[in-house]
């Protein structure tokens, strides 16, 4: 299940769990919309993997048991441990190879 972190890992944006802006890659890692397309360029620098909209988990339980009530969203705000250097550095080599191609 997805852990919907609750911010940018690069800016500290606000990303509540319903937040059309969420991008993630597949490890998780969470960042803006505008992060992701203009610092990362669509480059995890953890991973090196492409991001893509966060899914929205419902609010309202249509299914019992299931729904945010039920499966809330993390508190635990992350940053990245990379300056924006190093961002740079390492998603400049290959922001042009699209994420299936890495």
């Amino acid at each position: 299940m997805l852990e919907l972190k609750p911010n940018c890992e690069v800016c500290d944006r606000d990303l509540p769990p319903a937040s059309m802006d969420a991008r993630i890659c597949s490890y998780e890692c969470t960042y803006c919309r505008d992060c992701a397309d203009h610092v990362l360029h669509n480059v995890c620098p953890n991973c090196g993997g492409g991001l893509v909209p966060r899914p929205i988990r419902p609010a309202t339980a249509r299914r019992h048991g299931v729904g945010l009530a039920h499966q809330p969203a993390s508190t635990h705000r992350v940053h990245t441990k990379y300056s924006a250097e190093e961002i740079r550095d390492f998603t400049s080599p290959i922001r042009d190879i699209r994420p299936e191609d890495r």
